[in-house]
């Protein structure tokens, strides 16, 4: 295959080694100069250089300059989080006559898989040069019992970075018991690239009318009608910040929350919009999942750098589309997240850049 002028072949370097296996980071680059650079350790997004309204080329992502810090002190930057994203409440579900006991890593719930969750073990990885532009295949072998969850699954993850500025993801699961299955992908964004220390400034829009309260929720649904949490026009991230107050706990200011995504919740329509008008990189996102948690970067509080930048609270946002959290423990969304012997799990993203 003739690759498009400015295009270039999937590259992969070796960035370390964990658990007796081999560590790279792929670097893929489009027809426009765009650049990806994504490992196989957790199968997450290590750098993503878009440009900016002058043409300039800008790394719009929070992460690490290396392996040891995605080992000791990442909050799942840029990372594919399973066996099931977000949280289960107290760490515990059914299935059948059966009760399955988690890890409990995020104060009395389950997040993100638990201990050692998909983002914490290195992946089997390929690239590839499609049509549409490079590629990385990355699967992995969950076994019966990892993390307290049943069944054997194979679960696959695949980015490319299309001729079309587009950053693709596609992520898929099988089983041979049923399962729960929910995965995410967990990038933090600023469209500045490092110009500003917050995002506070970014535009957001997000297609829902409705979110589910708590965290994790319990089962209600919510509209965003005159609440601070109305996104469906474009808003400053921090403009009803403060309204917002904390999603619970002894959690920080800032949202952290699931809204629901309006329309088919089986088939790709828009989810959200990001514009941040210093640069202005605009990002939208589409997706096939039933919600979206908007997070705030509450949490990050200034104590890590990496690339150059050090994580200032509100200094990057993540927009990771999902079923809906602990819908295991909510008969009316329990069926968002089972999967069983011969269904497959399927789950695509597309970030598309522009500018204005």
């Amino acid at each position: 295959m003739s690759l498009p002028k400015g295009a270039a072949p999937p590259l992969r370097a070796h960035w370390g080694d964990l658990d007796g296996k081999e560590v790279e980071l792929f670097t893929l680059t489009n027809a426009n100069g765009l650049t990806a650079k994504i490992t196989n350790y957790g199968a997450l997004l290590v750098e993503l250089h878009v440009p900016d309204r002058a043409g300039q080329l800008g790394d719009i992502v929070l992460g690490y300059d290396n392996l040891a810090d995605y080992l000791t002190k990442s909050p799942y930057f840029g990372a594919t989080v399973g066996r099931v994203a977000n949280r289960i409440a107290h760490g515990k579900f059914q299935l059948g006559a059966e009760t399955y006991t988690l890890a409990t890593n995020n104060g009395p719930n389950h997040l993100h898989g638990g201990t050692k969750g998909w983002d914490k073990v290195v992946w089997s990885a390929e690239t590839q040069q499609t049509d549409r532009g490079p590629a990385v295949n990355f699967s992995y072998m969950s076994q019966d019992g990892e993390e307290g969850y049943p069944g054997t699954v194979t679960a696959t993850a695949r980015y490319t970075l299309t001729n079309d500025n587009e950053l693709v993801v596609e992520m898929g699961a099988t089983t041979d018991a049923t399962t729960l299955v929910n995965m995410a992908h967990h990038s933090y964004f600023n469209l500045s690239a490092g110009q500003a220390d917050t995002v506070l400034q970014h535009l957001l829009t997000l297609s829902a009318s409705q979110y589910t309260p708590g965290m994790p929720p319990d089962g209600r649904v919510v509209s965003v009608e005159s609440t601070p949490f109305d996104f469906r026009t474009p808003k400053a991230v921090g403009r009803d910040l403060e309204a917002a107050g904390s999603a619970g706990g002894d959690a920080p200011v800032g949202y952290d929350s699931n809204w629901i995504v309006d329309g088919d919740p089986g088939k790709m329509r828009l989810v959200a919009r990001l514009k941040d008008p210093g640069s202005g990189r605009v990002m939208t996102l589409e997706a096939n999942q039933p919600g979206v948690q908007f997070y705030s970067g509450c949490f990050l509080d200034g104590s890590t750098k990496g690339k150059g930048r050090v994580h200032h609270q509100y200094g990057a946002l993540a927009l990771e589309t999902q079923a809906f959290p602990n819908a295991i423990n909510v008969p009316e969304w329990k069926r968002q997240v089972v999967l069983e012997p011969g269904r497959v799990y399927q789950h695509t993203m597309i970030h598309r850049f522009s500018t204005e």
